[in-house]
């Protein structure tokens, strides 16, 4: 599709652009001055911009400089490449007006001016604009960067709205557009117009074009009553709060004890009327240990439940959904994602809960007069895990305990004084009491190891638990932990049902792992993956990927003796199947007595040593095979096509056998065909179902009978009878069919028809040829002359 006339002309656009305003550069926190258009913003109006630079964002602010949660509405860009931007106010441009027309059917009024950012992304410039059209503004986003460059719009200190550009070289998207008019009230955005009459909870709002939100409502030391008017509310007892957490086997109660899970079941950490919230467990490297491997909130009826998964994915009743940067509501769950986790809101009438899952910890925020009587483990760690153990979301089995040796290279004094840095500063501030988590810290991590960046995820959640309760940021708890910031790392990343993501790749980069049940079975064989499948004359031999991943082997750069016969990986399995026939990808074929052998090795390249060392120690592929019995097929000549299934061990195929009148095998002979006396007749022999580039048929011998005791050699050992100048082999041991031909007889004391009966093998292709060497002596006369009952037309041609 050719570009539009306004695709053509944006680069031109922002050209004009940075020529017509005065220009405001700034490299770090400024106050900038847009009195010269002032935006009207979610029906507010500014006419000043608070701008700075986090290591996260470029961040626009209206009414005040920003701060996470804070109460000022922002816009959050894709940091650009350097804290240098520009700012320029510029007067309207039909052009970009209609543009903005064109993509927000909802703003068709006359453009004013608008405040245009510049910025560096990937070395490309990106623009973006806020548009003022009165009463009502435009957000636009141009940038010709590789990637993706995001806004999130924030209302409030919420995340309400994203708009980003994603530029690939095969799709460029390069604009972006958000309408940014109307009302933003308690949560909710209200278009231009919209009006709420709500008597039920008095509320009684209008966003008006022209004068903005005009809200009605209660108090806050008022209540509703349920008819539009409000009456003073009678003050009322703090609502007990209380926060649950759960980090790898650790579970810690809302009383502060806490239990350590070493199964993989699934247990309730909150039973509630209509709410029931179930963590899965899976154990990883060690089989003593189960860890927190995904949620499930139970909503209401049994059929609807939202599960959170490793990876960051979200299902409705098993359904993926798909989150566009703001949050959904689903049966009444908000749901939302960031790049730290997901984070589920649920209200029922005596209980709010707010769940954050990052994949290796779950956190409860519980309010609400339900909290002190709250069943599960966030109720009550210390009660029998079989009262909490929902039977339809844990396996058979599940509940059984595994030893495993202890890790001798674990310094549980060292693991105890990494813990204890909760007791310092800056996590003496907090008044959330440290030793639980300290505790659950320490015990865990003198098993288990710090490893997985699973200290650093007490840490963190002891962070989340006091900026719940009280508000508190730690300031430089990361640096002093030597922790990285919470980012999950394994968000996006999908692994196999037998794997767990860890983010302690070599690389940097999170990679995926065994699970040590599973991976114990190889490891007990020291073996990379499974035995050899054998099939008729082809194996395949599947490889482990994860147990691969954590050898450091690239599976991409193993290959078979062929380096074009690569592994195929599974996707769901996870598993790198190397496939292989006799004829293919260098396959050695040995043949003895009684077996075939097909053999086959995976092989590195571009590997270290001590990889090559490991892989040929363990990647030789073999198969022996029972050689193919010797198969004998009759038919009469007169008779029609003969067809015999053969099965001999692991060998299954089709055998025909007809008789033609022609060379060319077009003319089959039929019970009515009429057959003269010294006529030539052609016979084939094929085989159906066996891979002609791996194994040929060889006709071994064949003879003629009269239903009776009288039996005449045609062919013996693969060759024509050397004494009947009248047999001739046309064909044999070179393909999947073999051919004779030999003049039409009877037998003398015989007037009943001619039957054939022939005795084939099947060769496998090497580098020597299957076809039999025949010879004929050149003074030899007829056979059949000589032949007891010898046949009525015994002379040669």
């Amino acid at each position: 599709m050719a570009p539009s006339p306004f695709t053509r002309l944006l680069p031109f656009l922002w050209a004009v652009l940075h020529l017509t305003g005065a220009q405001q550069t700034f490299s770090s926190s400024s106050q900038l001055d847009i009195s010269a258009c002032p935006i009207t913003f979610y029906g507010k109006t500014y006419r000043q911009f608070y701008v700075n630079f986090t290591s996260e964002s470029f961040v626009v602010c209206f009414g005040g400089f920003y701060s996470p949660g804070g109460p000022h509405d922002c816009l959050l860009v894709t940091p650009p490449d350097s804290q240098r931007a520009s700012l320029e106010v510029n007067r309207r441009i039909p052009l970009m007006e209609m543009i903005l027309h064109r993509n927000l059917p909802s703003i068709q009024s006359r453009m004013d001016c608008f405040a245009g950012f510049s910025l560096q992304h990937g070395g490309q410039s990106t623009s973006l604009a806020l548009v003022s059209f009165g009463r009502l503004s435009a957000l636009y986003l141009y940038t010709t960067a590789a990637g993706t460059v995001a806004v999130d719009v924030h209302l409030s200190g919420t995340r309400v709205r994203t708009v980003t550009v994603t530029n690939t070289p095969g799709d460029k998207q390069i604009r972006g557009y958000l309408d940014t008019s109307g009302c933003f009230y308690s949560g909710v955005i209200y278009s231009p117009g919209s009006q709420v009459n709500s008597p039920e909870t008095c509320l009684f709002l209008n966003c008006s074009e022209d004068l903005g939100l005009q809200v009605s409502a209660c108090g806050p030391l008022e209540r509703c009553q349920g008819n539009g008017s409000c009456i003073e509310a009678p003050p009322e007892t703090p609502m007990p709060r209380r926060t649950c957490t759960v980090v790898g086997p650790a579970v810690l109660d809302v009383h502060g004890q806490m239990r350590l899970v070493e199964d993989r079941c699934s247990y309730a950490l909150l039973s509630a009327p209509d709410l029931q919230i179930v963590a899965t467990f899976q154990e990883r490297r060690r089989k003593d240990v189960g860890f927190l491997d995904g949620v499930i909130l139970q909503l209401g009826r049994s059929d609807v439940h939202v599960s959170l998964d490793p990876g960051g994915r979200i299902r409705l009743n098993n359904l993926t959904m798909v989150l566009d940067g703001s949050a959904q509501r689903v049966y009444g769950v908000e749901v939302s994602k960031n790049r730290t986790g997901v984070t589920v809101q649920v209200s029922r009438s005596n209980l709010t809960a707010s769940v954050f899952f990052n994949g290796d910890s779950v956190q409860l925020h519980l309010e609400g007069p339900a909290v002190p009587s709250l069943g599960g483990l966030c109720g009550n760690s210390s009660g029998t895990l079989g009262g909490v153990r929902p039977p339809e979301f844990s396996s058979t089995g599940c509940e059984t305990r595994y030893s495993d040796a202890v890790d001798t290279s674990i310094n549980c004094t060292l693991m105890a004084e990494r813990c204890n840095v909760l007791k310092g500063a800056p996590f003496s501030s907090c008044d959330t009491d440290p030793e639980p988590y300290i505790t659950a810290c320490r015990d865990v991590l003198c098993k288990y190891g710090d490893v997985d960046g699973l200290r650093c995820q007490f840490l963190e959640v002891y962070a989340r638990a006091c900026s719940l309760s009280s508000g508190a940021a730690l300031e430089g708890l990361r640096s002093r932990a030597e922790c990285s910031p919470p980012v999950g790392l394994c968000q996006d990343r999908t692994c196999g049902p037998n794997e767990f993501c860890s983010e302690t790749g070599p690389d940097g980069q999170p990679r995926c792992l065994c699970r040590a049940l599973f991976a114990s079975e190889y490891l007990e064989r020291n073996t990379l993956g499974g035995s050899t499948v054998c099939r008729q004359n082809s194996a395949s031999l599947s490889l482990v990927g994860c147990l691969l991943e954590d050898k450091g082997i690239d599976y991409t750069q193993l290959h078979l003796n062929d380096p074009a016969c690569r592994g195929q990986m599974n996707e769901q399995t996870r598993m790198v199947t190397f496939s292989f026939n006799s004829s293919s990808c260098g396959t050695e074929v040995l043949t003895n007595s009684s077996h075939v052998i097909f053999k086959n090795t995976i092989r590195g390249q571009n590997v270290s040593s001590d990889v090559t060392r490991y892989t040929q120690f363990h990647m030789d592929s073999s198969c022996a095979q029972t050689q193919p019995d010797v198969q004998t097929v009759a038919f009469s000549v007169r008779g029609s096509t003969v067809v015999q299934l053969a099965t001999s061990g692991s060998w299954n195929y089709t055998l025909t056998l007809e008789a033609f009148t022609d060379a060319g095998l077009s003319q089959a002979v039929q019970s009515s065909t009429e057959l003269q006396l010294n006529q030539r007749i052609w016979v084939e022999l094929r085989t159906h179902g066996l891979e002609e580039s791996t194994v040929v048929m060889v006709m071994d011998s064949c003879w003629a009978t009269d239903n009776g005791t009288s039996r005449y050699e045609l062919i013996h050992n693969g060759c024509a009878n050397p004494a009947d100048r009248t047999v001739q082999v046309e064909r044999n041991g070179q393909t999947a069919s073999s051919v004779f031909s030999f003049k039409m007889f009877s037998f003398s004391e015989s007037s009943g028809d001619v039957d054939l009966t022939c005795r084939l093998k099947l060769c496998f292709r090497r580098e020597e040829s299957c076809s039999p060497e025949c010879s004929r002596s050149p003074t030899r006369r007829s056979a059949r002359s000589n032949h007891r009952g010898a046949a009525a037309s015994i002379l040669d041609p």
